[in-house]
């Protein structure tokens, strides 16, 4: 029982001294330590950190599988990297650390390594065959080719983006030709040609990652270059070609039927397919005179005429038309059409021919042909005269030698006249000439006859023409009289005119103008008195006042004779005077009397006297009227010369011409012999009054006009009036009736009393004979006078039917139709139906215009000869199968109807009419799936179950239930990142939407995913129609879903509440977009408990996910923020102070238990060991109290808080013997935001070993302690005890006692 007793209480002690000597053990911190893969081999990697509480020298080592990666400097725990590090082979390994201080067993701790991603990788392509091959049709935006380039990096450095870095050729069309999508699909940016621009490229590609860190600088890695060749293929989309631009040829015009001209080739420009090509004459202007084969030669296939061309240039043209064999890929003829030129060539195969005409006018028509010709010329003409009137010509349609022809003259009178020219080629004009003047004597012969000939200078044939020439006579006589002198006699004052002599006449043999005599009175005595008659030589008393016997009884005058041509005689002519009455009475005064018609009388008396002797017979007086045209109406006697009418005078009975006036002639003789009278005028002016009505020319009138016809005349009214003056007898017209405001009558004067109504239409107004085919009115004349009466006559205007109305189409019959396509109707699919109010109309129903649409959408000509349509309205099915619903599915009709009898000058053609025709479609399409430039990332923590995770596009060109697609899900794989690939099925649903025409397939999640996987999800899905007749169409696609564990979640805290990160939650995820360009995906906003004295009042969860499924680690999202100082700033200012991970979870419970009862166990094992060496320990104790003592001296040289010049043990503020006081890892990272947050948090406080702080080993706090050193006084104060107690270490070893010291 007392040994029971003693060992109680001799066990603490030796507990307590054995606990002296305790295993060193690693500082907290040293679990894991984070290493860029770039690491060069030989430099630091980190420093292992322990402490011993006896202060022992301590040996560190590092053991494991993975320990070759590193180098370890015992002494000092300084680890250096000795293999390079891999992070695509290795993200993180452990290795285990060691650490001894050669009294107890090593210390050992797993302490991991986490390898960080660097950008050490290029892309790589994986695609093996970089060769396609597309049709030169390919649409613009269609998927040409898709390559993929994987970097085994993570985060932007993993990214992929590609390029094209050149295009071979290399000419300014093909330079943008293509462009690649971010999801490596190559696209036709432009269109295709095999002929015009290349039938070969090849597309120099190259893929870079967006960049990252690599040896401390941010750098760009670029994959090796790939050349992708892309061939073209031909197709049948364009026309032949002629391989020369032009063809001619010459051919004679005796050329025999079949003979060879010229050959024509044309080429396929489809130079890939290279179709046969045909031949044919689709036009001429000669038809039938030639033919072509097959192979392209022409030939002679009629009788030529050269002659037939001299309009033509002697040439033919031809137009032939090269047709490719089959259908070009719009199933329309390929053809080429060009015009050839064939030269006919002469032969002499025409005599010379006599036209009568002169060129240049000749048409040398048949009319013009003629062989007897007149002329005529003067006798005795001067050699190389040309005989006049003569218009002769010669023409032979040969051509140079062939129409060159010889000319002479023959017949009775050749040798007096000659011919010009005598030579000749192709046509001239012919003249005959004088030769010999003395035989063309018009006295001897009055017509002379000549033959011309020509002659053919080749062929020796001859024409021959025969002239009449008349010949004119030419004054080569002079005139003679009879007797030289004549003896003649004639009364005084006979009445000019007197005949003095008739029977004076000379003679002239000539004839025409050179026989024709003039006779004139020379210059001389009673030249002034008598006068002769030119023509006649009649001598008659020219002055009669003159010829007075008492003053002169006899003239001698000279009388000559002239012939036209100017020769001449005389005679003389002795003329006696013969006494006269010659005293003739004279009348006194003037007469001119005014009187109204009806109402006036005449009564004036005439007065006259006589010269000659009064109361002889010479001198008395006798009054007479002489008749006139009015002279019944009055009487005069004959003594006194009294004149007075005989009843009333009417105005209108006086001609119109002599407004009124009535001049009577009154005669006054004596009655001497001769009988002597003068005579006198008597005016009387009947005055006018208003005593006649206007009267029509007819009492009714009937006009024809056409319709349709403005401002021409319809007819002409006429009426007159009596009376005689302008004030009586002037007419207006005015029209009345139905219809009378339709036409314009106007009045005109024709004469006196006279005058006409033109009745005409406006200039703006025309009839028409559909609406008022007649019109029935009524014209009135009337005189100013507003009391005269008025005069009317009827008018009937019959309106004559002029084809002036237009067509109409009849708009039922331009329904729509519907046609399906593919060749599944033919024949009539409609009738266009026409109309016309006109009587004499003929219709035809044209098509004007075909348009071709595409979901509203022009697509060109494409569907131009589907459909015809014919003169009668028949709408026909033209080209059944090129009907395509894909290409065109509205066929709209442009068509019109066309009046054949419509007047020129009115329109013909009907308002043009649509007939559209809808193309059904039928299933001829499958499904097919657009290009996505989309990556589909998956955070399991987030996605919830019936969440869109993905999404698919497709399109189908058919139309309605056939273009409908439903989608489904065929397979769901999972491909973690080792490679593995495991079936999932039932974890996705997908649905089908639809926008326009393109079908929206969503992907939804059914349940909830597994957080713990890392990989892809490889989803399958199909697109598939659903007709309504027939089997469906599909097709297949496969999505990648790639997924982001909890590893990558990051926590941001902020300065602010979590209401006011919430409202500012957009400009923050803008911020972090900003400088991380990912995708920023949010979990969590929480505050903060305040018992957990963080420097933050919130904290906000969140996920940064690259478009490759890669995400940011917590040390990359801190670099990255960092090189983004824009972003920084705006993400301070919101209010963020600390980045870092999500909290470790606390150890289950039940692995604390299991520790605890581990750990007692553990402790109880050690009881027993440490009673049976308490006495070895013992032993050692004196060597630990003189370590102390030179613990203590050391201690004394430095204070606290200064740095010492000595090396201190790690883990405390004493430097090692290397000088090395190394940096811990921490698994918090501080950002220095301490002055933008009020809060203090000392769980964040740094743990760097330079710090002035020291650890409290038993309660694990840090505590600042500044007390100064103190110095040992007396023996009885532990020595140790007083150094340590001026160090900032908390412990204290009462055990340890140095008194005996």
């Amino acid at each position: 029982m007392a040994w029971l007793w003693l060992s109680c209480l001799l066990l603490p002690a030796l507990v307590m001294s054995v606990a002296a000597n305790v295993a060193p053990k690693f500082l907290p911190n040293m679990t894991k330590t984070t290493l860029p893969e770039d690491l060069p081999v030989g430099a630091e990697a980190f420093w292992m950190a322990a402490e011993d509480k006896d202060n022992d020298p301590l040996t560190y080592g590092i053991s494991g599988p993975n320990a070759y990666f590193f180098k370890v400097t015992p002494d000092t725990g300084e680890v250096r990297l000795d293999s390079p590090l891999d992070y695509e082979t290795l993200t993180w390994f452990p290795v285990v650390i060691s650490v001894s201080d050669g009294h107890n067993k090593p210390v050992q701790k797993e302490f991991q390594v986490i390898v960080e991603d660097r950008n050490d990788n290029a892309p790589v392509f994986q695609t093996t065959d970089f060769s396609a091959t597309i049709s030169e049709t390919l649409p613009v935006g269609s998927l040409v080719f898709s390559v993929l380039a994987t970097d085994k990096d993570t985060g932007s450095a993993g990214v992929v983006q590609y390029y094209i870095e050149g295009v071979t050729p290399s000419t300014g069309d093909s330079k943008d030709l293509f462009r690649i999508l971010s999801n490596g699909s190559i696209i036709l940016n432009g269109s295709l040609s095999y002929n015009n621009k290349s039938a070969f490229y090849q597309l120099k590609l190259k893929a870079c990652d967006l960049g990252g860190k690599y040896n401390n600088s941010f750098v760009i890695q670029c994959s090796s270059s790939v050349f992708l060749s892309i061939s073209v293929v031909d197709e049948p989309d364009l026309d032949p070609q002629f391989v020369r631009e032009s063809y001619s040829a010459s051919v004679a015009e005796d050329a025999p039927q079949g003979t060879s001209v010229l050959k024509v080739e044309a080429v396929d420009q489809d130079r890939g397919i290279n179709d046969n090509v045909t031949y044919i004459i689709s036009n001429s202007t000669r038809p039938g005179w030639f033919a072509i084969r097959p192979d392209g030669v022409i030939s002679v296939s009629g009788t030529l005429d050269r002659e037939q061309l001299l309009e033509e240039d002697e040439e033919v043209q031809l137009q032939v038309t090269a047709t490719e064999m089959h259908p070009n890929i719009y199933g329309q003829e390929a053809k080429a059409s060009i015009w050839v030129t064939l030269r006919v060539t002469d032969v002499n195969d025409h005599d010379p021919e006599f036209f009568n005409c002169s060129l240049p006018t000749c048409t040398f028509s048949p009319q013009e042909a003629q062989v007897n010709f007149t002329g005529s010329v003067d006798e005795h003409s001067s050699a190389r005269i040309p005989v006049d009137g003569l218009t002769m010509a010669v023409y032979d349609p040969d051509k140079g030698s062939n129409g060159t022809f010889l000319l002479s003259l023959r017949g009775p009178d050749e040798a007096a006249f000659s011919v010009s020219p005598g030579k000749a080629s192709g046509s001239t004009d012919v003249q005959v000439l004088v030769r010999s003047p003395a035989l063309v004597d018009y006295e001897e012969k009055t017509v002379m006859l000549v033959q011309v000939v020509a002659t053919d200078s080749v062929s020796g044939n001859s024409s021959v023409a025969s002239v009449t020439i008349h010949l004119r006579d030419i004054n080569d006589h002079r005139p003679t009289f009879a007797h030289s002198q004549y003896n003649l006699s004639v009364f005084e004052h006979s009445p000019v005119g007197t005949v003095v002599a008739s029977d004076v006449q000379a003679s002239d043999p000539d004839t025409g103008e050179g026989g024709r005599i003039t006779y004139s009175l020379l210059p001389g005595t009673g030249a002034d008195i008598f006068a002769v008659d030119p023509d006649s030589g009649t001598v008659t008393v020219r002055n009669s006042e003159l010829l007075d016997r008492e003053k002169q009884a006899v003239f001698y005058l000279t009388l000559q004779a002239t012939d036209g041509g100017g020769l001449s005689s005389s005679t003389t002519l002795r003329v006696e005077l013969l006494d006269i009455n010659d005293n003739e009475p004279v009348v006194v005064g003037s007469y001119n009397i005014f009187v109204q018609e009806e109402s006036g009388n005449v009564s004036v008396t005439i007065q006259a006297q006589d010269a000659d002797e009064p109361g002889s017979n010479n001198s008395r007086l006798h009054f007479s009227l002489l008749p006139s045209a009015y002279s019944q109406n009055f009487s005069l006697d004959p003594d006194t010369g009294l004149l007075q009418n005989l009843g009333p005078l009417d105005r209108e009975a006086i001609s119109p011409a002599l407004e009124g006036r009535i001049v009577l002639t009154v005669r006054v003789a004596d009655h001497g012999v001769p009988v002597l009278s003068t005579e006198a005028n008597v005016t009387i002016t009947v005055e006018d009054i208003n005593d006649n009505l206007p009267i029509f020319n007819q009492s009714d009138y009937t006009f024809l006009v056409r319709e349709r016809d403005p401002g021409v005349l319809v007819g002409v009214v006429k009426a007159s009036d009596a009376d005689q003056t302008e004030a009586n007898n002037r007419i207006s017209f005015s029209l009345s009736g139905s219809g009378a405001n339709n036409f314009l009558l106007r009045g005109s004067v024709l004469g006196p009393g006279q005058a006409e109504g033109r009745l005409s239409l406006p200039a703006d107004i025309s009839l028409d004979y559909e609406t008022q085919a007649s019109f029935n009115l009524t014209v009135t004349a009337e005189n100013p006078d507003p009391q005269g009466a008025k005069a009317m006559a009827a008018v009937f205007v019959r309106v004559e039917d002029v084809n002036d109305e237009p067509p109409t189409l009849d708009p039922a019959s331009l329904r729509g139709i519907r046609v399906a396509e593919n060749g599944s109707q033919h024949g009539l699919v409609a009738q266009v139906v026409a109309h016309d109010v006109d009587t004499s109309a003929q219709l035809e129903v044209q098509l004007v215009d075909v348009v071709c649409t595409k979901a509203g959408a022009d697509v060109g000509s494409l569907c131009r000869g589907w459909f015809s349509v014919l003169a009668n309205g028949s709408v026909l099915v033209n080209q059944s199968e090129a009907i395509d619903y894909e290409a065109c599915d509205l066929v709209t009709l442009v068509v019109r109807a066309y009046d054949l009898m419509t007047d020129p000058r009115f329109q013909a053609y009907s308002d043009n009419g649509t007939l559209p025709i809808t193309i059904e479609d039928i299933n001829d399409n499958a499904p097919y799936f657009l290009p996505e430039n989309k990556t589909f990332v998956i955070i399991p923590e987030l996605v919830l179950p019936n969440q869109q995770v993905a999404s698919v596009r497709a399109r189908d060109d058919d139309s309605g239930s056939n273009g409908a697609i439903l989608f489904s899900i065929l397979q769901v794989d999972f491909i973690s990142k080792d490679g593995a690939t495991t079936p999932f099925q039932g974890f996705f649903r997908i649905s089908t939407s639809s926008e326009a025409d393109v079908f929206i397939g969503n992907i939804e999640l059914v349940t909830s995913l597994d957080s713990t996987l890392q990989g892809t999800y490889q989803v399958t899905v199909q697109a598939q129609d659903k007709p309504s007749v027939g089997p469906a169409l599909e097709a297949k696609t496969t999505l990648n879903l790639f997924t982001v564990d909890q590893s990558y979640r990051v926590r941001l805290q902020f300065s602010t509440s979590k209401e006011d990160v919430g409202a500012n939650i957009n400009e923050i995820k803008a911020a972090l977009t900003q400088a991380t360009r990912t995708t920023v995906y949010i979990v969590d906003i929480r505050d903060i408990e305040s018992k957990a004295r963080a420097r933050g009042r919130s904290y906000l969860d969140a996920y940064f996910v690259f478009s490759n499924g890669t995400a940011l680690t917590l040390d990359q999202l801190n670099v990255v923020i960092r090189e983004d100082q824009d972003s920084l700033t705006q993400l301070l200012q919101l209010g963020l102070v600390v980045l870092g991970s999500q909290d470790r979870p606390k150890s289950d419970e039940t692995t604390l238990l299991r520790s605890i009862i581990v750990g007692l166990g553990v402790a109880l094992v050690l009881v027993i060991v440490i009673m049976s060496t308490a006495f070895v320990c013992a032993r050692k104790s004196y060597r630990r109290q003189l370590r102390a003592v030179k613990a203590a001296k050391e201690a004394r040289k430095t204070a606290a808080g200064v740095m010492p010049l000595a090396s201190a043990i790690p883990g405390t503020n004493m430097y090692t013997t290397e000088r090395a006081n190394p940096v811990l890892n921490l698994s918090t990272k501080d950002l220095g935001f301490e002055s933008q947050s009020s809060s203090s948090d000392i769980d964040h406080l740094s743990l760097n070993s330079l710090d002035d702080n020291s650890v409290d080993l038993e309660d694990s706090k840090q505590e600042i302690k500044k007390e100064p050193l103190h110095s040992v006084v007396g023996q009885e104060t532990e020595p140790l005890s007083v150094v340590l107690a001026g160090r900032q270490a908390g412990f204290t070893n009462a055990g340890l006692d140095t008194t005996d010291l």
